[in-house]
């Protein structure tokens, strides 16, 4: 309970300023949204799809999904956006959260990094090495699965849990032999620090990532958060029919090189969907592989992890 405190009083120090108008005249309460970096408020920016919105947007901006996720479970944001991965793994520990939108991109946008000249050329060299992720992300998944691959347990190696920031330095460092990380980050290593993709998540993840909801906001904001829904939707749609111009303003946005921007949109475009059977199979299959691999032990049932009743906002 400290700790989430702590995580509610944090996130509302960062709040970024509001966009949007007629919060206060209308009536609606404000919606808080999370958005990791380069994320859902960039796109969202970008494509024009916040004109005219009726209430106010409080924005807080995340490094990675964990400590986004933990914030809404906290109650100090609203919603916001994560992988199956980290969604799956936060609602496994006990958070009060919910998928109330689904999005699917494919898995190459997560992959296992080495550096130029890296002794290791292939799955099987991973044995013994040392391996950063981060804990419960989609990186951390995909390792398993590679590892599962290579026929390898993940006491073979030596896993070490950074944030995407330290991963990087000890990487470009030499402190760790490979990193397995997503977005952005791929780019900026690849293009960069000229690293070696090993392996990735094509053909191997489902690729879905969901906007998670507090189980308050769904109960008392309903309106805001379908009108929002709605704004997401049309947004990715409009990413993925304009990726030159999605990776200018998310260059311009985000202060990444105008090079990386472009690598990340053409590797990470998402298209929205509705959360279905599907969605609710990927999510078991994620948490069993976590629970064989001994990173999560709660046998809650992800059934109860997705909301289907906001799916009419992902229409045209």
């Amino acid at each position: 309970m400290q700790r989430r405190s702590l995580i509610a009083t944090l996130t509302a120090a960062v709040l970024l300023a509001g966009c949007g108008a007629g919060g206060a005249g209308n009536g609606q309460a404000p919606l808080k949204v999370g958005s990791q970096r380069g994320g859902t408020k960039a796109i969202l920016v970008a494509s024009g799809a916040l004109e005219g919105v009726p209430y106010k947007i409080e924005w807080s901006e995340f490094a990675a999904a964990q400590p986004l996720l933990e914030a809404v479970g906290a109650g100090a944001v609203d919603l916001g956006e994560a992988g199956d991965a980290p969604f799956l793994f936060a609602y496994a520990g006990g958070s009060r959260i919910k998928a109330v939108q689904a999005g699917k991109s494919g898995g190459s946008s997560t992959a296992l990094l080495v550096r130029k000249g890296s002794s290791i050329h292939d799955l099987a060299g991973l044995r013994g090495k040392k391996i950063a992720t981060g804990r419960g992300s989609i990186g951390h998944y995909l390792l398993l699965r590679l590892l599962e691959e290579a026929r390898l347990k993940p006491t073979d190696v030596q896993i070490v849990f950074l944030n995407p920031s330290d991963a990087k330095a000890a990487f470009s460092s030499g402190a760790i032999d490979a990193w397995v990380t997503w977005g952005s980050y791929v780019a900026l290593a690849r293009l960069h620090d000229d690293a070696t993709i090993l392996a990735d998540g094509d053909g191997r993840l489902g690729g879905y990532g969901y906007e998670a909801a507090s189980e308050a906001a769904i109960a008392g904001k309903r309106p805001q958060m379908e009108d929002f829904l709605r704004r997401l939707a049309k947004a990715r749609r409009w990413a993925g029919e304009h990726p030159q111009e999605f990776a200018a303003a998310l260059s311009k946005e985000t202060g990444l090189q105008p090079d990386v921007a472009l690598y990340t949109v053409q590797h990470y475009r998402i298209t929205p969907s509705a959360i279905d059977d599907a969605a609710v199979a990927e999510g078991r299959a994620v948490l069993d592989r976590f629970r064989a691999a001994g990173a999560v032990t709660s046998t809650r049932d992800p059934a109860g992890a997705f909301d289907r009743s906001f799916n009419a906002a992902v229409a045209p």
